[in-house]
């Protein structure tokens, strides 16, 4: 019983009950929906729950990213236009390299990370040097790296061909998308390098309290600089991830409003956006919820006019859930609707006068 009350009160366990609730939802509508199949063509598997883990990809590198800047107290606004920079420099690279080998991938994915490490450590700069509000030097930053992608393509979508980049998204690793898989990779080793080291807990302890952090020796501005610094490296291999299935860059509508899905992924898993405590588990789930939230939009065929308004439902729902205070009232509602009517017991009697001395 102890550990299905923990369960409870645990943020993602709530997330994983929302993508069940859609996926029944789904199913409803198609019985077949859950189905996989082997496409005959290719001879790889199909199906929806294939393209769920697909989509989510991107979105699990650039919640991951903004769970660490969170946990320090901040914000990141620019993992949207760092997902197009990123995607810009590979399709760029890619188109004039001209080239179908592995060599150009890496060039292009290399060129891809080595920008956006230096626009993200120009976040960190602002923010724990210079001593901007990560709210507006990362708006600063999410307008000007929309501006580079432009500069980069000339303003114009880019496409290339490269079929090892390509595999990227549309590859698969035993049965599941190669992106899916790389990205869990990703957050398996990232996870580990923040819970079996110290840095995790010293990110979390400068969203706690900087000042005392820095008093019990830590140093904020280095980890300050590197949380920024991952945070838009993990949003260009976003961008990597979601031009690769397309092996198109739109400069205008790649990672378009995707830092709002970051923030959601993280909040519904459970880090706080007030700092401290994060985490990655529950922000890689809240990013499943999302893709499979998006996906349903699209299953659904709820016009783009309500797509939001249907979003903001469920994700309201969902935070109604993981509240403690909206469960313990409707606890309290349903135990005092059961408890049968008939005079007082000496216990309540007895606690009647300390209750009104109380309010006295």
């Amino acid at each position: 019983m102890s550990r299905v009350k923990s369960a409870f009160r645990t943020p993602w366990f709530w997330a994983i009950i929302g993508i069940a609730l859609l996926l029944l939802v789904n199913t409803i509508k198609n019985p077949a929906y859950l189905a996989v199949s082997v496409n005959p063509t290719t001879g790889l598997l199909t199906g929806n729950v294939l393209d769920i883990l697909r989509i989510s990809a991107p979105i699990i590198m650039i919640a991951l990213g903004m769970t660490f800047v969170i946990a320090t107290e901040g914000i990141d606004l620019s993992v949207g236009s760092m997902m197009a920079v990123g995607g810009a420099v590979a399709m760029q690279t890619l188109s004039t390299l001209d080239s179908n080998s592995v060599g150009a991938m890496f060039t292009a994915i290399g060129l891809a990370l080595l920008l956006a490490i230096v626009l993200g450590a120009i976040n960190g700069i602002l923010v724990a040097v210079v001593g901007l509000q990560p709210f507006i030097s990362t708006l600063i930053m999410m307008l000007a790296a929309r501006g580079i992608a432009r500069v980069i393509t000339d303003g114009q979508n880019t496409n290339a061909t490269n079929e090892p980049f390509r595999q990227l998204a549309n590859g698969q690793i035993l049965g599941l998308p190669t992106s899916f898989v790389l990205a869990i990779a990703i957050v398996v080793l990232i996870a580990l390098t923040m819970r079996r080291t110290a840095l995790g807990l010293m990110i979390e302890s400068i969203g706690i309290n900087p000042k005392a952090s820095r008093l019990a020796g830590i140093r904020p501005r280095p980890i300050l600089i590197g949380v920024y610094v991952l945070s838009a490296a993990l949003a260009a291999v976003g961008g990597l991830f979601s031009v690769s299935e397309v092996m198109t860059v739109s400069v205008g509508g790649t990672g378009n409003l995707m830092e709002l899905d970051a923030i959601l992924a993280v909040v519904i898993g459970g880090t706080s956006l007030a700092g401290g405590k994060f985490s990655i588990l529950g922000s890689t789930i809240g990013a499943l919820l999302i893709a499979t939230l998006n996906k349903t939009v699209l299953f659904l065929g709820i016009p783009a006019a309500a797509t939001p308004a249907f979003k903001a439902l469920v994700i309201i729902a969902l935070v109604l859930l993981q509240s403690e205070r909206v469960r313990s009232f409707a606890f309290s509602r349903t135990k005092s609707s059961g408890t049968p009517t008939g005079p007082a017991t000496p216990a309540a009697t007895e606690s009647t006068p300390v209750s009104k001395e109380v309010v006295a």
